[in-house]
């Protein structure tokens, strides 16, 4: 008889290590930022700009969008925990190719096997925290994923600021090759880590409830919110939760697919791809892949070290966010991000217009505009970026994973928060590309446009995203299908205290096991808390 592994329940410690997911995202976003201002890899692969850079960085989050479009599958058929590992194993081969890359070919091979780990990744672990937290700290922990992005990006950026030293130092024209490579190898270790360590946490219990191991699933409901205790109103009241929203389902008779074109679900699917494509278009990234080129610009000697802040920025200001969101709320969030990062951006744009100039010689140069002999134009410039990012960091970033991973129903979790991820690298990949050659171009500009799409943003999430916090993912139906406008506020309390009222009381029995459906009074309960508004 096999000797069962020992499984960890604490809802923090599960969602925090699953975040290490988000990690490796965060790892290869800051992957191509800290080579670029290096000798050895512009050497190697042929000083690589414009439309070339644009599809050497862009070749990951094509992959993380097949990645994302693939995830719903495995982790609907093999679970939600074992999508991870997976995502894990794919990440391990795609960092090897990048070790490895003999040039720009094997490169972009390498990065979008690692893509398809992290649109895997990107997807599920939202959808795994989301499925195992309760409602009280749901957005918290969901918001870990967040976190773990921008510690991933602090991490492998200094990881590259240090390995840029070897060989002479990153502006040694004979630098050797140690300067990515090292890196790009590193980044394996997290992907070890989190392969070995997801066997000693638990499978979803809305995952396992839908594949009728029920007794697991209240197995798992005890463990993660009744410290095993199988009888605790509080576990018994969300297991006949997930049992009345999966009946309903088996009710409707429709297939996951076809679920996701009804009208009261496909508006859901359009806000959550919404959301993360405002993620992208709001200019983030851009801050991240290309911020040395952004630092170049602002006539920063330094862009390196000077780029650095930002991500210790990311990664601090995300901390307070993750804090307060289940307070504050998703709605603040997205509508005071959008009007924050707008306002920093046309700033930006304004001083780089006013102050920049077309660089003496062209050619030799990596930007097209740039700021010279203005150091308080430049100071600006610096410090409308760091706030950009403290603004994206507390608001936007944690909620744009928090809000698609919940606002679904079970049947269709999985598929919607993969379109929605899709959604999310199909810009990154668009942007990806396009921001060389855009930044070129256009330069100053460029900063207006992204302005004008936060302003866009701002209006859209104001019209269709109403508030989510404090509800149970079975609740989502009620918020979004009361006929209630977005902007007024959504009736207050939740179904799940009640029925551990009533549980507690004794008005409610709850049957648990394989092939139960129900209590005794579920529709009479169902009914007064109807009448009551709850």
């Amino acid at each position: 008889m096999k000797a069962k592994l020992p499984t960890i329940y604490n809802v923090y410690a599960i969602c925090s290590f699953a975040a290490i997911g988000g990690g490796l995202f965060g790892f290869d976003i800051s992957s191509m930022s800290g080579v670029l201002g290096t000798e050895g890899y512009m050497q190697y692969f042929g000083r690589p700009k414009g439309y070339r850079q644009g599809g050497i960085t862009a070749s990951m989050p094509a992959g993380s969008l097949v990645g994302a479009l693939a995830s719903s599958f495995i982790a609907d058929r093999f679970s939600r925990k074992t999508a991870i590992q997976v995502a894990a194993v794919i990440w391990i081969v795609g960092s090897i190719f990048q070790t490895a890359a003999n040039g720009v070919a094997l490169l972009c091979v390498g990065r979008v096997i690692a893509g398809f780990c992290v649109g895997i990744a990107s997807s599920i672990v939202p959808v795994y925290q989301a499925e195992i937290a309760p409602k009280e700290i749901r957005g918290r922990v969901v918001s870990l994923q967040q976190w773990a992005i921008t510690w991933g990006i602090l991490i492998q950026y200094f990881i590259q600021y240090g390995a840029s030293f070897v060989d002479g130092g990153p502006k040694n024209p004979s630098q050797g090759t140690a300067a990515f490579r090292i890196p790009w190898g590193i980044q394996i270790v997290p992907a070890v880590i989190l392969l070995g360590g997801m066997f000693f946490f638990p499978y979803s219990p809305r995952w396992l409830a839908k594949q009728e191991r029920w007794e697991e699933a209240i197995e798992v409901l005890a463990n993660l919110h009744g410290n095993g205790d199988r009888e605790h109103p509080k576990v018994l009241a969300e297991y006949q939760e997930i049992q009345d929203a999966l009946q309903f389902e088996r009710e409707q008779a429709a297939t996951s697919f076809k679920a996701l074109t009804e009208p009261r679900i496909l508006k859901r699917v359009v806000l959550g791809m919404s959301i993360q494509m405002w993620s992208q278009l709001c200019g983030m990234n851009i801050m991240m892949y290309y911020i040395v080129y952004i630092m170049k610009g602002a006539g920063i000697a330094d862009e390196l070290l000077t780029s650095s802040i930002q991500y210790i920025i990311n990664v601090t200001l995300t901390l307070p966010a993750i804090l307060w969101l289940d307070s504050f709320g998703r709605r603040p969030a997205l509508l005071l991000g959008s009007f924050g990062m707008m306002s920093f951006l046309f700033i930006s744009g304004s001083i780089q217009a006013a102050y920049g100039q077309s660089p003496a010689d062209l050619t030799a140069s990596e930007v097209s505009w740039i700021i010279s002999n203005h150091a308080s134009a430049s100071k600006g410039v610096v410090a409308c970026s760091y706030l950009f990012v403290a603004t994206f960091a507390t608001t936007w970033g944690p909620t744009s994973w928090t809000y698609p991973s919940e606002i679904f129903p079970a049947k269709v979790r999985a598929k919607a928060v993969s379109l929605a991820t899709a959604s999310n690298w199909a810009w990154n990949m668009a942007l990806a590309f396009g921001v060389p050659p855009l930044l070129w171009r256009i330069n100053w500009k460029m900063y207006m446009v992204f302005a004008a799409f936060n302003g866009a943003a701002l209006i859209h999430m104001f019209l269709t995203a109403p508030e989510t916090k404090g509800k149970t993912l079975e609740e989502m139906d009620t918020v979004f299908d009361s006929g209630i406008a977005a902007w007024k506020a959504v009736p207050k309390g939740s179904r799940l205290d009640q029925l551990q009222r009533d549980i507690e009381k004794g008005e409610l029995k709850v049957q648990t096991g394989a092939g139960t459906r129900g209590t005794t009074r579920v529709e009479e309960v169902e009914r007064e808390r109807e009448r009551e508004g709850v």
